[in-house]
């Protein structure tokens, strides 16, 4: 790489960088989350914007020459958020939603994905915001998110591994499935169990002396046995991160925060702020499937979330919150349609519509909570004990 190709991708990053960071703190400032500001960052330098002015032809042209380049920190970014982070009709699936890859089996779990997901993180940054992080409330909504997201990202493997072929071979389907699930299903049992006994082996000097290059080790070591099965790299980010966490996080908790805290303040955003460039709002939007979708999605999570809460015993006001609450599909519905996009299960203009609605959703959620705090309301109406108190008192005095 010449002086000048490596000057043009600095600048071309620091752009997007220093916008996504810059953003993104307006945007915490106006109580949203940070990931929409660093998104916008994508959008603010793509073609949508400034990518339409005369003078901007400078960073268009850097941005084509280094594609390879900003795609490996797409993916850089993309492996460490996952690492860090811990079915509808037929019908509705129409052609135009479909990309290169996509057959009806895999756009139909994208779909149901991209309806059921919720986002541990950005909910994680809103009740931590509005300090009700320690709530009943927010166990709850956290607990039943983080189960939820573990099937998803095994339906969402399901559908990279069956992408494609537009008629399917059974036998390469199968040996892809036994692949992607075992790899799956080991990485949350028995995987992690090995792991940990080479975490506290006498014998492991790396993680005892860098456990920062240790747990980077692991990770990067998952990802190279997923790279050989033909696994998803997403998914063995993800289940690395669960492996090196499990139980024991306190072993590599000062390790986990100086990755997180180099993550968060450039790979991560730099991956949000790719995101957002690669958003083509003027020839990649369809406004009618952008608005059947949000409107039909919100519709779908609310009512099912509403349904289960009143099985659960919740009523009123507790529905609507834990409802609006888990319908906030942030960045693993950004992380979705990314998945998604560059397997070529979905188009373009699916690929807009899934960000913007883990966009919108997430401010809707954000901007609830804020208002029903505000009112003085309860997130969760707390649990009586006063009443058998009562009846006891009312019975001593009847019988005095």
């Amino acid at each position: 790489m010449s002086n000048t190709d490596l000057t043009s991708i600095l600048f071309v990053l620091l752009l997007l960088v220093g916008l996504a960071q810059l953003l993104g703190y307006v945007l915490v400032k106006c109580r949203q989350p940070k990931v929409v500001g660093e998104i916008l960052a994508g959008i603010v330098l793509g073609p949508a914007l400034i990518g339409r002015l005369p003078f901007a032809s400078v960073l268009t042209e850097a941005t084509k020459h280094q594609a390879n380049i900003l795609n490996f920190v797409y993916w850089l970014g993309l492996l460490l958020l996952m690492f860090l982070s811990l079915a509808l009709s037929p019908w509705l699936i129409h052609p135009a939603l479909a990309g290169p890859n996509g057959n009806r089996i895999s756009l139909s779990i994208i779909l149901a994905v991209g309806v059921a997901v919720t986002s541990v993180p950005v909910l994680s940054k809103i009740f931590a915001d509005l300090k009700v992080l320690h709530t009943r409330f927010a166990r709850l909504v956290l607990g039943v998110a983080v189960l939820e997201d573990i099937v998803l990202w095994l339906a969402l493997a399901v559908a990279t591994a069956i992408a494609g072929n537009t008629v399917l071979n059974p036998r390469q389907m199968s040996i892809h499935l036994v692949r992607t699930i075992g790899f799956f299903a080991l990485g949350l049992t028995i995987v992690p169990r090995l792991v940990k006994r080479i975490n506290k082996s006498r014998f492991n000097i790396v993680a005892k002396h860098s456990p920062v290059a240790y747990a980077l080790t692991v990770l990067l070591g998952y990802c190279v046995v997923a790279g050989a099965l033909d696994v998803s790299l997403v998914f063995a980010a993800f289940l690395a991160g669960f492996a090196v966490v499990h139980k024991k996080r306190r072993l590599f908790s000062e390790a986990l925060d100086a990755i997180g805290k180099v993550s968060f303040a450039f790979f991560i955003p730099a991956y949000f702020a790719i995101v957002g460039l690669k958003l083509d709002l003027i020839r990649g939007l369809s406004l009618w499937v952008m608005v059947a979708f949000i409107a039909g999605s919100c519709v779908v999570k609310i009512f099912s979330v509403s349904l289960a809460g009143r099985f659960a015993g919740f009523r009123g006001l507790d529905l609507i919150n834990l409802a609006i609450t888990t319908n906030a599909r942030g960045g693993p519905g950004i992380v979705l349609g990314s998945v998604a996009f560059d397997a070529g299960i979905i188009s373009a203009k699916f690929y807009t519509t899934l960000v913007l609605a883990a966009v919108l959703t997430s401010q809707m959620a954000g901007a609830w909570l804020d208002y029903v705090l505000r009112r003085g309301w309860p997130l969760l109406t707390p649990a009586t004990t006063a009443k058998p108190a009562i009846v006891s008192a009312e019975e001593t005095a009847s019988a005095a």
